[in-house]
């Protein structure tokens, strides 16, 4: 009989978010395949409850400080009544990753595997702890070349504290179905979508600034999202005080974007901040849908300028106006490079290929030593 296998997610933030929705999708996926699937949250009621959907035991845990030990101890007590040998715990954040490091000791665990994804674009810590950390982990996933070449660049001109071998690139991907309707849904003018949080660093300021030189083309903008009250309500003020009001559509944040995505015509993702990887343009390149976003994230990794969309510098209103422009009074080439972008999703970025990947490299490491 083969033996049944454990994936333990941590996850440790109290709203939901990309990191959120990859964990699920990895998770959702070996429950399907019969493993015991387990998060440990915040008790976090809108990360729980989702995860409770998919069949994912849950166990909590605060999440203080690194050296939390109630957290250490929760954990801990879940890997010493685990009767399974084959348990990864998959961690997001090294600081989480310290903590199954630890519990692993504690428990007496070596059998347990930590695997890590890293999610941003920072350099790597190089004090004692970390190195340590690094030199533990049986796998640190980076969600894109971009991450892998700014942690690594810590040690540009000395040796890697940890093997290099370790150190994989797995580009994001979504768990959707395979026959997501790429026809648009909705009628009327064409409509351009940001969606997304919305957070100072997502360039919605630009994007606003933008819409102020397009008064006079037929296009809507669509910004769907949630954020703070108070920088909620600036960037409406902004919008009135340029005179662009009227020209714009207010959603909430949506669990279904797919079918919003599917109403607009092409995507406005112009971040100022270097995004690791966006779940989100990729969300616009699986329905067939081009897009207008920043060139300073690993963006270029997976779209070419003038193929899938247009790549413009963070913070450049005129470009990026222009760029809104061109896809919106043509409708050839708003098909044609949809049709690319949802080509490059198929062949590069599908789920099949990603969880394919992700699985491989959970079972190889439990032929590590």
């Amino acid at each position: 009989m083969q033996q049944k296998k454990t994936l333990i997610h941590i996850l440790t933030a109290n709203r939901w978010g990309g990191v959120e929705r990859y964990a699920l999708d990895i998770c959702r996926h070996f429950v399907e395949k019969g493993w015991r699937v387990a998060a440990v949250t915040r008790d976090a009621k809108a990360v729980d409850a989702l995860f409770k959907k998919e069949g994912v035991e849950l166990l909590h845990a605060p999440f203080g400080s690194m050296l939390d030990f109630a957290s250490i101890r929760c954990l801990t007590k879940a890997l010493r009544k685990c009767e399974e040998n084959s348990v990864i715990i998959h961690a997001h954040g090294f600081r989480n990753a310290f903590t199954a490091l630890v519990a692993r000791k504690l428990a007496g665990r070596k059998d347990v595997k930590v695997v890590m994804t890293r999610h941003k674009v920072e350099k790597g810590l190089d004090s004692a702890l970390f190195r340590r950390i690094y030199r533990n982990l049986d796998a640190i996933i980076c969600v894109s070349d971009l991450v892998r070449q700014r942690f690594i660049s810590t040690w540009h001109d000395r040796p890697l504290p940890f093997p290099i071998e370790r150190l994989h690139v797995l580009h994001n991907s979504l768990n959707l179905p395979q026959d997501i309707n790429r026809q648009k849904s909705g009628k009327g003018p064409v409509t351009a979508m940001f969606h997304g949080q919305l957070l100072k660093g997502k360039g919605l300021e630009t994007l606003i600034d933008a819409m102020s030189l397009l008064k006079n083309e037929r296009m809507r903008l669509r910004i769907v999202g949630s954020g703070a009250p108070d920088y909620v309500d600036r960037l409406r003020r902004r919008a009135i005080t340029r005179g662009v009001m009227d020209k714009i559509d207010w959603y909430k944040h949506s669990d279904t974007p797919m079918d919003l995505i599917r109403e607009a015509d092409f995507g406005v993702l112009p971040s100022m901040t270097e995004e690791a990887f966006g779940l989100t343009n990729i969300e616009y390149m699986a329905c067939g849908r081009p897009q207008v976003c920043s060139s300073n994230g690993a963006q270029p990794e997976y779209m070419t300028d003038g193929r899938e969309g247009f790549l413009i510098p963070p913070g450049n209103t005129t470009l990026l106006a222009d760029a809104m422009r061109k896809l919106a009074n043509d409708s050839e080439l708003r098909e044609r490079m949809g049709e690319r972008a949802y080509n490059t999703f198929s062949q590069k970025l599908s789920w099949t290929r990603f969880i394919n990947s992700l699985e491989t490299l959970y079972n190889s490491t439990f032929t590590l030593t």
